[in-house]
């Protein structure tokens, strides 16, 4: 898209353009014949009313308050989630706040909710242009992250980044192949206070980062890690926030745990450990933040294995799901599958840890034929795999 194309958008032409196109059909059996009127009704901008009205439509999902934004397919998948964006800003309340990778306002749209100084800046005029448009209570700029000049201009507020993941849909995992390059990020923001966006899965070991590292996920999603500087972290070095948006008429609710908090002490490994009546699995962010013990002291569970994510105890935490033990049970497929049949399994979640079993392959295996739904958690116990067969996944509400 190019900057007449937005321009155009934001016309009054173009925003009828826009919200007739959102009208059409532009699955995949009507995809050639929508776009080909479209083409036909607006010849010169034909391709930018078809991707503002297409990325619309999957914006709606992710953000809030975006109906009349100008948006592309791409900047919508790059976007921030609202309710993550959401719980960051809260953090930030009061404070000037400058996101250097604005990109169409994203998170520039929550920063404003809870703060007046705020500002962005991005290397495409394009996507500034964009973000002037929707969030205009937000001064936006063409700007390098990385330009001294950038960060001097705002020294004072806090700085907000998220360096692009993927290149040309090629999802990146160097931090030194990051837009821009982490280490060079932080390395400009050194002696500044900031919150920058990364990948869950880095090293963040590799980074040498002296502050808190916070990984976050949304309605039981991972979404992000979050690098805070020392001086916004309060002497945290790891955190674990839960979000949970209320999806599905269930309650929205957020849970947050650090490492500052008591964990419970390692278990012994016992290959014959018995589980109590239920077994847990802790939310991706708790488990990648590695607070696990901490969280299972939060909520009166221990681990089977001290090497092993899953938790057992005599409940499951509200707002979380688990499973109710009925039996133990060898990996023997022969076994597993005779014990099944008789308790009559029809359905069956498989869950593995710790154990090299394909979950799919196991499952054809065993050939459950029954009418009762069922769990199979699978994990190790010291250096041997065991298989628990549980009642169907129960969720438990707030």
């Amino acid at each position: 898209m190019h900057d007449d194309d937005v321009s155009f958008i934001l016309s009054p032409s173009g925003g009828e353009a826009v919200a007739w196109a959102q009208t059409l059909d532009f699955s995949a059996a009507t995809r050639v014949a929508s776009a080909a009127k479209v083409r036909e009704t607006y010849p010169d901008h034909f391709s930018a009313v078809i991707e503002v009205a297409t990325a619309r439509a999957k914006a709606a999902l992710k953000l809030r308050d975006c109906e009349g934004w100008v948006l592309t397919t791409e900047a919508v998948e790059q976007a921030t989630p609202w309710r993550v964006a959401q719980h960051r800003a809260e953090r930030l309340a009061g404070r000037a706040v400058h996101d250097l990778t604005c990109s169409v306002g994203a998170e520039l749209a929550e920063l404003v909710r809870v703060s007046e100084q705020v500002t962005g800046s991005d290397l495409d005029p394009v996507r500034v242009a964009m973000a002037r448009a929707n969030v205009p209570q937000a001064r936006a700029a063409v700007a390098d992250a990385l330009d001294p000049s950038t960060i001097s201009a705002h020294a004072g507020a806090v700085f907000i980044a998220d360096p692009a993941r993927r290149v040309s849909g090629r999802r990146i995992s160097d931090p030194t192949e990051l837009l821009p390059p982490l280490p060079d990020l932080l390395g400009a923001l050194d002696g500044h206070e900031f919150a920058v966006k990364c990948a869950p899965g880095l090293d963040f070991a590799a980074l040498e980062h002296t502050g808190e590292v916070e990984v976050t996920s949304l309605d039981g999603g991972v979404r992000e890690a979050c690098l805070w500087s020392p001086t916004l972290s309060d002497g945290v070095r790891r955190r674990a926030t839960v979000l949970h948006s209320g999806k599905s008429g269930s309650a929205a609710w957020t849970e947050t745990i650090t490492d500052r908090e008591p964990q419970i002490d390692a278990a012994t490994p016992d290959a014959n450990a018995e589980a109590d009546r239920f077994i847990v699995e802790p939310d991706g962010a708790i488990v990648r933040s590695g607070l696990v013990r901490h969280w299972a002291h939060r909520h009166g569970l221990r681990q089977l294995d001290p090497r092993i994510a899953h938790l057992t105890g005599p409940a499951i935490p509200a707002g979380y799901s688990g499973f109710e033990v009925l039996e133990r049970c060898t990996l023997d497929a022969k076994k597993l599958r005779s014990r099944l049949r008789a308790l009559d399994c029809g359905s069956l979640e498989i869950l593995v840890r710790g154990v090299d079993k394909d979950p799919d392959v196991l499952r054809k295996k065993l050939a459950p034929k029954g009418s009762r739904p069922l769990a199979l958690v699978v994990t190790r116990l010291a250096d041997r795999g065991v298989a628990f067969i549980c009642d169907a996944r129960r969720h438990m509400a707030i």
